[in-house]
């Protein structure tokens, strides 16, 4: 398979000065992310430096907030570390084109998909900006909302087929930052969104 080149994800981050891709091989792909061998001239490299980098797409991560100021968590197994963890529920953006109405969109589906809530009457949701996952070998980048005023939904929660969500549940902001605290939240989309909302002033 090297050697091909699928569709991007997403475009490339602006190269700025000092920065330039020289080649990229493809090794392997699949829907959820695409990794290259890269050689990438530096400010620090001109002469060029070899990575291996993984292209996913960008996605979205919701703190939601009921209307007695609680937060809803999920549960679910992540096979990679064995085990299900307390997270916010979280997914990528499927449209080519990261507009804003494609990036709220996906909030919105994956809020319901995965906790059975929706945006009550007189909720709002509220932008707290983007983060990379982890920079050092991917290119991912997640949208952080919190959806403010967040209700049950008469359709229920519908994961996608390759979810296995344990559980949904309410947790007071006192009992999140213990969880936090304690390293019982383990997840760097919740830990992240967490930290945002404390800088910003919302928890």
């Amino acid at each position: 398979m090297a050697g091909q080149q699928p569709p991007r994800f997403q475009p490339r981050f602006d190269e700025g000065p000092g920065w330039e891709t020289m080649a990229e091989d493809l090794q392997y792909a699949n829907p959820y992310l695409q990794v290259y061998l890269t050689r990438v001239r530096t400010p620090s490299r001109p002469e060029g430096s070899l990575w291996t980098v993984v292209h996913r797409k960008s996605a979205v991560v919701i703190a939601p907030m009921t209307p007695d100021g609680s937060f809803l968590l999920i549960r679910q197994e992540r096979i990679p570390i064995r085990a299900a963890i307390w997270e916010f529920p979280a997914g990528q953006i499927d449209t080519p084109v990261q507009s804003a109405e494609a990036i709220h969109s996906t909030a919105s589906r994956e809020l319901l998909e995965e906790t059975g809530y929706e945006l009550g009457s007189g909720g709002e949701w509220v932008p707290m900006g983007r983060y990379f996952s982890s920079p050092g070998f991917t290119d991912e980048n997640c949208h952080l909302f919190l959806a403010r005023g967040v209700v049950p939904s008469a359709a229920g929660a519908k994961p996608d087929e390759h979810e296995a969500i344990q559980e949904v549940r309410a947790f007071s902001p006192a009992d999140l930052r213990q969880m936090v605290a304690s390293g019982e939240i383990r997840d760097a989309n919740t830990l992240t969104a967490f930290a945002r909302m404390c800088a910003l002033g919302f928890i």
